[in-house]
Formats: structure tokens, sequence, C-alpha cells
């Protein structure tokens, strides 16, 4: 299958896709791209960000994205990537206050400090 001038291209057909059949991932507060769709090679690179970063069933949607694209006689490989969540906060080293606010008992401080000791109600 070719794509003329007035035909929509591999990602403008991926991309459709993804709107209307994983609406999922934009009502969960996520995002989808296409970032590579070549018609001369088949493969499809999407990366979802957003909500799915860290979400628990990202893998689910992954699965179900790849599943569905692989069946299309023009796609060869799909690749569906999911930043760690921890990718947008630093990694496992990022420190525990971000831009002076800290992170630990929910921004309340250290649970010795917060605690207000045995005799309190």
């Amino acid at each position: 299958m070719t794509d003329s001038d007035d035909d929509p291209s591999l990602r403008e057909r991926v991309e459709a896709w993804l709107a209307r059949e994983m609406p999922i991932i934009q009502m969960h507060g996520g995002t989808s791209a296409v970032r590579a769709a070549d018609p001369e090679t088949g493969e499809v690179v999407i990366e979802l960000g957003g909500g799915c970063a860290g979400c628990s069933v990202s893998d689910v949607t992954t699965g179900n994205i790849e599943a569905e694209l692989i069946t299309w006689p023009e796609i060869e490989t799909v690749t569906v990537r999911v930043p760690d969540a921890r990718d947008s906060l630093g990694g496992p080293d990022q420190p525990e206050s971000i831009m002076g606010v800290d992170r630990t008992e929910g921004g309340r401080g250290d649970w010795g400090s917060s605690n207000p000791g045995k005799d309190h109600l």
C-alpha cells in the first residue's frame, strides 16, 4: 500500500487510530505521540507520557497498542515507550526536596518533627 497525496500518511492513520480507539489514555491524563512511522521500513514508534508515566496499567495499554498495530499490513515493528515516572523527578538520586517542597510525609516534614508524642489524643 502506498501513500498518495490524497491519502493520509501512516503517521496520520496511527494518530487517528490512537485518538479513536485508545481514548482511555487521554481520559486518565496521559498523552500519546507518534515519534516515527516509516512506511518504507514498517517501523512505528509511539511514546506515552503524562499520566502514563508510572501508571500501573501502562503495560496493558502498551500491549494493546502493539497487538493491534502489528496486524496492519504495512507495519513490521511497533515500539511503545513509556518513561519511568522517576525520570521527571530526577531519578532515584533526586534529593528529598524539590524546589523547596519537602516530599516526606506528604510535604509535612519528617515523621519525627510531625509526631506530637504519645500523650496526644
